[in-house]
């Protein structure tokens, strides 16, 4: 069994942190919310409500008084939490230095910037669904919120923001197979901002959604997508290249090894650990 030593005292009455519907009861819960909602955290969050909770529930005075000149002498976020996930120790150094620089790229972003980071970590971890989800979502609230905003129109804010939400759903969809709602996703987002990158990705998207032979005759029937469609094919011709180095390729080319030499128990049972590993990365997904 293990055993976990709270930091302090457990709080009578708990906190609730600013901007969030969360209620803690200790210094390990705070730690907890605090890393988990690290994208989307802002300066409001340092408090003396904060230090006198800290102080009196927990028990903490020493932390509360550390934390007070971090407040009133205009401390950075970042060393502010930071702080207190290494005075209560309840994530290893490696997780306080993820958390700390997460603030700092979330530095100066407004609420909608943050959200986005959070939804493009989905992506980078292949939870697509669920990054597909956020998008959705913010991008509904963004354009409500933003309708009829001549200054954001008028600085330019507006548009490249929206492309970018709508190009990662995009990616998200592809990262779900789902290749034609991918395409014209891309397609849309070239059509805002005239991004090259949302350019190739509608090409790639199509590719990838249609037969070789009718992917041929749709490019030869767009001649502004000759350039385009080259480039694209060298990128997929490296990226083939590539694949071919590494370990899941050579397992694959094992497999098809023991196919062909009869060895059919080895080849099944690598089916089904392929099988249950894709199983697995797509309940992850989504």
């Amino acid at each position: 069994m293990n055993v976990s030593v709270c930091v302090g005292t457990y709080a009578a009455v708990p906190y609730c942190l600013t901007g969030f519907d969360i209620r803690v009861y200790s210094m390990e819960e705070l730690c907890f919310a605090l890393k988990e909602n690290a994208f989307l955290l802002d300066t409001k969050i340092m408090s003396d409500t904060l230090l006198a909770w800290i102080g009196t529930e927990c028990g903490l005075t020493d932390l509360s008084g550390e934390l007070h000149p971090l407040i009133h002498k205009k401390g950075s976020l970042s060393a502010f939490v930071v702080r207190i996930l290494e005075y209560v120790g309840f994530y290893d150094g490696a997780v306080v230095r993820q958390v700390e620089q997460t603030l700092k790229r979330g530095a100066g972003l407004n609420l909608y910037e943050k959200r986005k980071c959070m939804a493009d970590q989905l992506i980078r971890k292949k939870k697509y669904g669920l990054a597909l989800a956020q998008y959705e979502t913010l991008l509904r609230e963004w354009e409500k919120e933003t309708a009829g905003t001549a200054a954001a129109l008028a600085e330019g804010i507006a548009v490249p923001f929206r492309a970018e939400l709508i190009h990662n759903q995009g990616v998200a969809l592809a990262g779900l197979m789902l290749y034609e709602e991918a395409a014209g996703c891309f397609l849309h987002a070239y059509e805002a901002d005239g991004s090259q990158d949302s350019y190739l990705s509608y090409l790639a998207a199509k590719r990838m959604e249609m037969k070789a032979q009718d992917y041929i005759a749709f490019v030869a029937d767009r001649q502004e997508d000759f350039s385009a469609s080259l480039q694209l094919e060298q990128t997929m011709k490296n990226l083939q290249r590539d694949w071919r180095e590494t370990p899941e390729f050579r397992c694959l080319r094992q497999r098809q090894e023991w196919k062909e030499t009869g060895e059919t128990q080895k080849y099944y049972e690598e089916n089904e650990r392929i099988v249950q590993t894709l199983k697995d990365q797509y309940r992850r997904s989504v």
